[in-house]
């Protein structure tokens, strides 16, 4: 872990609310993705967590969605202006159980740490397939970036005006998948799991306290006891998931 100060040099609505913002700084605990960073804003008591969605060089993008004061708060900064980041947080994907087509999964804000994913999965030379799940044609994001990595992307909408109609298990359907990796609401999470025939990987989100492993404020029941979200996740394999009734 590593606290810094970054420079935002870039702050843009992606849909009306969600907004990609990008900073400069040391990003040198960046190691992993599926990793998240701690954001320290001006008045606020906790810092934000919010997942990597790239890290390249000295440059790490966040890909964020409105939905309190403090994300409101982030959404009115303007380039130039600073933040205390505490970076290097959590333990990411593990690529090497990838396989040769892995699949990846997201759902809502669940969807911007699997750009970071699929761009190194790319690099590796693995067929990677994508499946983006939205609400609604308005709220989608990112599919072009995804396509312009390589990636096979599959959209799917609740109410059908984009892609697939349905959720991301029903974009699933005939895809031929290795090994995969999956962000999104607890819902979400646990239809892939139901419908998934592999093992894999799933990034959870949960309110945090601290970030770090100190507070045990995101601490969750899994087969080999209890883990904490922000230090021993926020990914864990498929067979160690307990969910609760």
């Amino acid at each position: 872990m590593k606290q810094s100060i970054f420079t935002i040099i870039e702050n843009t609505p992606l849909t009306a609310t969600v907004l990609r913002m990008r900073l400069r700084g040391d990003t040198s605990d960046i190691t992993a993705a599926g990793q998240f960073v701690n954001v320290q804003l001006e008045g606020k008591y906790l810092r934000r967590p919010i997942s990597v969605c790239d890290c390249e060089g000295d440059v790490l993008t966040l890909v964020y969605k409105v939905v309190g004061h403090g994300t409101a708060q982030m959404r009115d900064m303007q380039v130039g202006e600073t933040l205390d980041v505490l970076t290097g947080l959590g333990n990411g994907y593990d690529l090497t159980l990838a396989g040769e087509r892995p699949l990846l999964l997201g759902g809502g804000v669940g969807v911007p740490p699997l750009y970071l994913l699929a761009r190194r999965l790319i690099a590796e030379g693995k067929k990677v397939t994508v499946i983006l799940g939205f609400n609604t044609a308005d709220e989608v994001f990112y599919e072009e970036e995804f396509k312009a990595l390589g990636a096979t992307v599959i959209v799917a909408t609740a109410d059908g005006t984009r892609g697939v109609k349905g959720f991301v298990t029903d974009g699933m359907q005939g895809v031929d998948y290795t090994h995969f990796y999956t962000c999104g609401p607890e819902p979400m999470l646990k239809a892939v799991f139901k419908a998934t025939a592999t093992d894999g990987q799933f990034s959870f989100e949960e309110r945090m306290g601290c970030g770090f492993g100190a507070c045990m404020g995101c601490s969750c029941k899994t087969v080999t006891g209890y883990k904490r979200i922000c230090k021993e996740g926020p990914v864990m394999r498929k067979g160690d998931i307990l969910w609760e009734a």
